[in-house]
């Protein structure tokens, strides 16, 4: 049996111990978005072995609307780590408006992070390695911007970081993990997009943000090519595939395995390639293409219709967040085994590129705004140009014009007065990593290729 399946089974088995023993891993959520609401739908059915222990919201009113919808019909509104552990001691999950209630309480196992925030997420992690606990990422923000070093801080602590399975890197990197243990030889993987459109902006959005009640700045991020370049970054830190060019290539399919043949094979054998199958059926989940170049093997893989090669396309038909999260968690917990994280320092980054001509002194907005879309791009490449990370980017302001379509950089804005931990993490990372063998950090006034703000 191949590794991996070895390793679902064993965390299925497991699980199931967990609850027949009345040891279920306690969870605990910060974020009660869209997102939020799904995840703690799924897990309070309950899923064996795991409970949704407490839920942390800076609007109580979302997280009582998460626990309802998901049927749990009585908690305990908390304001301290006391009085969770007596409460969750008791059986009974507790909502405050405090992340650190949960981050602190030793009722709490692993903490679900899923606000799509950089600045207030990287403090619930690092709180939460503070106090040993394991963290599950549904957050590319944070995730493609600060991952190789939270991963180290991780690691410091004796915990695990993970993006979640579910979401397009995880599902790709548990394919990819499975393709490799049965021998096979990964070249490149990513996304199955529908639609990109780098000028969406939240007015474009709105209607159908209401529609699905979503936030219109998320669903902007999901139309413009920031999110996909997000995830698409996850992936390639956690694989070392590297962006063909900036945006990745994107090839317009009508079915997924045509990305075999469209995607430059001296790229996919160099350097590994992560990148987005475009309107391809089944326009859902996440690929993964191999390359074969034994004849005999050839000959195998073509007599079971998987083509005539070298490259041969895997691929996953479905991405289901809120219900393949569970499995992640298990492998966090009990193999200690992280579904998708940096292997080490940053292999690519998202930076922040002009959505129109933009002026001198306008304030940036930040992910999915009408400002700027994220384009993921080498991290090489994006240190030679000073690039600023669209993860930073909110609230700068503008020294000068940007024409549009064109990349910012530090160079071009002064600093916003928060962010102050993600800034600082972000220089960390530079520096640990100094990828042009300068240093990240110069007098002020001064350039350089990792200038922070």
């Amino acid at each position: 049996m191949a590794l991996l399946r070895a390793v679902r089974v064993i965390v299925d088995m497991r699980l199931r111990e967990r609850e027949t023993a009345g040891r279920a891993i306690r969870v605990g959520m910060v974020g009660a978005g869209a997102s939020g609401r799904a995840i703690a739908l799924h897990l309070a059915t309950p899923v064996a072995g795991i409970r949704l222990a407490g839920i942390a919201n800076r609007t109580p009113k979302h997280g009582e609307r998460a626990f309802r919808e998901a049927g749990v019909m009585s908690w305990s509104r908390v304001t301290t780590t006391r009085e969770a552990e007596t409460a969750i001691a008791q059986g009974l999950p507790v909502l405050t408006e405090d992340p650190a209630v949960l981050t602190t309480c030793e009722g709490i196992d692993l903490i679900i992070e899923v606000t799509g925030t950089v600045e207030a997420a990287a403090r619930v992690v690092l709180d939460a390695f503070d106090h040993g606990k394991h963290v599950v990422l549904v957050n590319a923000e944070l995730d493609s911007c600060l991952g190789p070093i939270l991963k180290v801080k991780a690691e410091q602590a004796g915990v695990v970081i993970t993006h979640t399975d579910g979401d397009e890197p995880g599902v790709a990197m548990t394919l990819l993990r499975y393709l490799r243990s049965v021998g096979l030889r990964p070249v490149a993987a990513g996304n199955l997009k529908g639609m990109v459109d780098y000028y969406r902006t939240p007015e474009t959005q709105r209607t159908f943000a209401e529609k699905h009640g979503l936030d219109a700045k998320k669903v902007t991020s999901f139309a413009d090519a920031t999110k996909l370049s997000m995830e698409a970054t996850v992936l390639a830190n956690a694989t070392g595939f590297q962006a063909g060019r900036r945006g990745m290539y994107g090839p317009a399919c009508k079915e997924v395995r045509e990305i075999a043949n469209l995607l430059p094979a001296e790229q996919m054998l160099s350097t590994g390639l992560v990148d987005y199958a475009l309107g391809a059926a089944p326009y859902s989940g996440a690929f993964v293409i191999v390359h074969e170049d034994s004849p005999l093997k050839k000959v195998q893989l073509a007599y079971y219709k998987l083509g005539e090669g070298p490259f041969y396309v895997f691929y996953t038909p479905f991405h289901l967040p809120h219900v393949q999260i569970a499995s992640t968690i298990g492998r966090a917990v009990i193999n200690r085994d992280p579904t998708v994280a940096p292997i080490a320092g940053p292999v690519c980054e998202v930076v922040a590129v002009a959505k129109r001509d933009l002026k001198a002194g306008e304030q940036l907005d930040g992910v999915g705004g009408f400002c700027a879309y994220g384009l993921i791009d080498n991290a090489t490449a994006a240190r030679a140009e000073a690039a600023l990370p669209i993860a930073l980017s909110d609230g700068c302001t503008l020294r000068r014009d940007i024409s549009k379509d064109a990349v910012i950089s530090f160079d071009d804005v002064e600093s916003s007065p928060g962010d102050r931990l993600a800034k600082t993490l972000w220089q960390e990372q530079a520096e640990r990593w100094s990828l042009l063998g300068t240093s990240p950090v110069n007098s002020i006034g001064q350039k350089s290729p990792a200038k922070m703000i």
